[in-house]
């Protein structure tokens, strides 16, 4: 699936997760939910030398809590945050203008069963090693939440 990245490269989901166990992340700068870029951060440097990569994917869709430039969010989520792990361009989750990654990952239901739009920032979608999703967490769920890093080290173990 073709994608940018935030700089503006062109390249494919598949060479974003390298065939690694990927967390994609709709995420904002200006929103109640960004300091969950630390854990995101800490779940990269945990479980990024064992196949992991989280997948930051900007979005300003959510009450304009995304309003910067690529050169704003690179430099905000490096120097804010230490954000290591990959960030695509600004895209659209939901409507209309929807990216296809989001409308592949969408349809994917969270615990509960709901499927569907994103509901916020910082929704988290886990991949499998071959691109499969294996499980979606709302924005409230931590990063450091039990179930997302039971979810991470069972796809690792598999």
């Amino acid at each position: 699936m073709k994608i940018n990245t935030l700089d503006g490269t062109a390249t494919t989901l598949e060479e974003l997760t390298g065939g690694k166990v990927a967390l994609v992340v709709n995420v904002a700068s200006k929103c109640g939910l960004t300091p969950q870029y630390t854990a995101l951060e800490q779940l990269q440097q945990q479980y990024g030398s064992r196949g992991f990569t989280v997948i930051g994917v900007p979005c300003n869709q959510f009450a304009g809590q995304e309003p910067g430039t690529a050169d704003d969010i690179q430099t905000f989520c490096s120097t804010t945050y230490g954000v290591t792990f990959p960030m695509t361009e600004k895209l659209e989750v939901n409507g209309p203008g929807k990216h296809p990654l989001y409308a592949e990952l969408t349809e994917f239901a969270d615990a509960e069963g709901n499927a569907g739009d994103v509901q916020w920032n910082f929704e988290k979608f886990l991949l499998s090693a071959k691109g499969e999703v294996v499980a979606r967490f709302r924005p409230t769920v931590e990063p450091a939440d039990e179930k997302i890093t039971s979810a991470i080290e069972s796809q690792l173990n598999a």
